[in-house]
């Protein structure tokens, strides 16, 4: 019996387009796919190189890749864990990496790494196969994935850019230890991104073996350099802590989210989602303590908006304000507050028990 011939890929791929395009109408996210064809198309009509081709091609299967890797998992907060891959197992950073994310783990994140050796081993093997996520990247040298990550949560990139764009969009705190060049790259590219507001605020803690002085010097650095000579904001350094202690820094990525639990704009407005009410006290002191970083208006305590009704479920309430997208240590400055007096109203409202 002679077979049926393979349909020419042109056929497959104009048969596959077509049943898209009728679906379009009724998708959920119709709109937003019709625009990425959309920009496809006009691509294809300019003159662009065989290279560009090649470049946009590899970077819309890195994403295609990662995005279906996640999507399970995507209402689960997540830490990245930053550091050299030279330090080998044994050392103390190594183990308090590895005591880290053991300890993460048990509030409930699930930890991502660079999927090599040192730090990023360490992260994998405290956290353990099931919750560690991998985003590996080939080199040339010293890059090997580890033993820690597999299956469906080790995810290969070509690129680094779409690996950096990954790791900021899945992960709701950031800690980095000592590491080379690529470690120092990965702190600046996060903290540039949410001192911009490119990224939500996330918390960023730099832990070091006690007694180190390795983000300590960093820091001198940025005070003399940066912050003396007025290249930086001085609220700036609010968005990082530095500490020597794993408690200290499991700590602060806790408090980050006690009463803080995320943000989004709506329109013209901020909105920052709370997991408690405050006390209208404390609303007046939020507007006194931060009406410099409002374009109008007052802070005020609201529901749901209409606009979040895909998402109205998360969080209790929501607090409202024209920020003005340019003093971003300030935010970070006013979650704390909100932190702390979220946490009082909570002391305050509940029944002292006998």
């Amino acid at each position: 019996m002679t077979p049926a011939p393979t349909p020419h890929p042109l056929e497959s791929l104009h048969a596959d387009l077509f049943h898209l395009l009728e679906r379009l109408p009724h998708h959920k996210h119709g709109e937003l796919i019709q625009l990425a064809l959309t920009t496809l198309v006009n691509m294809a009509n300019d003159e662009i190189d065989r290279l560009d081709w090649k470049i946009c091609n590899a970077a819309l299967r890195d994403m295609e890749k990662a995005f279906r890797s996640f999507y399970p998992y995507r209402h689960t907060r997540k830490i990245a864990i930053f550091g050299s891959a030279r330090i080998a197992p044994g050392t103390i950073e190594y183990e308090m990496a590895r005591k880290f994310a053991e300890r993460v783990i048990e509030h409930g994140f699930m930890v991502i790494t660079g999927a090599g050796p040192g730090i990023m081993q360490a992260g994998n093997e405290g956290a353990g196969k099931d919750q560690s996520f991998g985003l590996n990247i080939q080199l040339p040298f010293e890059q090997g994935s580890n033993p820690y990550v597999e299956g469906d949560k080790m995810v290969p990139f070509k690129y680094f850019f779409t690996r950096k764009l990954f790791f900021l969009k899945e992960s709701d705190a950031l800690a980095m230890f000592p590491g080379g060049f690529g470690t120092q790259d990965e702190t600046f590219e996060c903290l540039t991104l949410c001192q911009t507001g490119k990224s939500s605020p996330v918390p960023l803690v730099l832990v070091d073996k006690p007694g180190g002085h390795y983000w300590h010097d960093w820091d001198d650095y940025i005070q003399r350099q940066l912050l003396n000579r007025g290249l930086i904001s001085p609220e700036d350094p609010s968005i990082y802590t530095i500490t020597d202690d794993i408690d200290v820094a499991c700590e602060t990525i806790a408090h980050f989210y006690r009463v803080f639990h995320s943000c989004r704009y709506v329109g013209n407005r901020l909105v920052i989602r709370l997991n408690s009410e405050l006390l209208e006290e404390d609303m007046e002191m939020l507007n006194q303590e931060f009406s410099d970083i409002l374009v109008k208006g007052r802070i005020e305590q609201s529901a749901p908006l209409p606009q979040e009704a895909q998402d109205a479920t998360v969080g209790v309430s929501r607090i409202l304000l024209y920020f003005n997208q340019r003093d971003l240590g300030r935010l970070y400055q006013l979650i704390n507050t909100i932190n702390a007096v979220g946490l009082r109203s909570e002391a305050t409202e509940r029944p002292e028990r006998k």
